[in-house]
């Protein structure tokens, strides 16, 4: 069972209805409560644990900046509890590897569930966090990379970077970078040169658009450097495609990318 410390920052704002479970029923052997993010830095400098919860009930951004306090001198389990269903947050939780997030209203019983998850012998003695994320952050991960291939679609005739991508999503971009390769199983740079490619691709058999415009459309403003590249994607040129191809054309939008 887990030496739990707990951090209770419910706001007790008339606006913030309070949800108070019964903690007496959660299953550990050793239970501290404190009542402030100081609090807390203190006790987990000065005693070892094997999880920390966080109650943060209209308290997200205090609970994520305590959360950010503890990844800076410890990867000891932190479960957030009480904290907005705003994915903003939730995004900030994966960020900072938080095991579990549960918005509320939540039950004791459902902590329980995931206490369980999380073994006590997770946070080792290197300081290396374990490797299993819990099912809720797979989900999690799954939309942030989702919302960032809608992103670049809707995008593509830019010069767009995953750089500006992270600062646009309020995500770190270190993360960003190798939890989309993690997830894609390439490279950033590579998904986006195979996007704007097969877009090409599309655009010259199915439309009558002049090659500089299919240029334009999917984000080369440099004539040569794309003709390089379909060239190198496709290993023929960009006329000798659409005539191997044919032209299927559908209309075009004036000025649609």
């Amino acid at each position: 069972m887990h030496d739990v410390l707990f951090v209770d920052l419910e706001s007790h704002d008339e606006a913030t209805p309070g949800i108070r479970p019964d903690w007496n029923e959660l299953r550990c052997s050793r239970f501290r409560c404190v009542r402030s993010s100081s609090s807390a830095m203190q006790f987990i400098a000065l005693e070892p644990y094997t999880l920390v919860i966080i109650h943060a009930l209209g308290s997200d951004s205090e609970g994520m900046e305590l959360c950010a306090n503890i990844r800076s001198v410890s990867q000891v389990p932190i479960i957030v509890t009480g904290g907005s269903t705003d994915f903003y947050w939730t995004r900030k939780a994966l960020q900072l590897q938080v095991h579990d997030y549960l918005p509320a209203p939540f039950t004791v019983e459902e902590l329980n569930t995931c206490l369980r998850m999380i073994s006590p012998a997770t946070h080792s003695g290197d300081g290396h966090p374990d490797n299993r994320l819990s099912h809720v952050h797979a989900e999690k991960e799954d939309q942030v990379i989702q919302e960032v291939k809608e992103y670049l679609k809707d995008s593509m005739y830019q010069n767009i970077t995953l750089k500006e991508i992270a600062e646009r999503m309020h995500f770190n971009y270190s993360y960003l970078v190798q939890k989309f390769k993690f997830h894609e199983k390439m490279t950033f740079n590579e998904y986006l040169l195979q996007q704007r490619m097969e877009k090409a691709k599309f655009l010259l058999t199915h439309t009558d658009m002049k090659i500089y415009e299919i240029a334009d459309a999917v984000g080369y403003n440099d004539m040569d450097w794309f003709y390089k590249k379909f060239k190198t994607y496709a290993g023929v040129s960009a006329n000798m495609y659409r005539k191997l191809h044919g032209s299927r054309t559908v209309p075009v939008a004036s000025g649609q990318h």
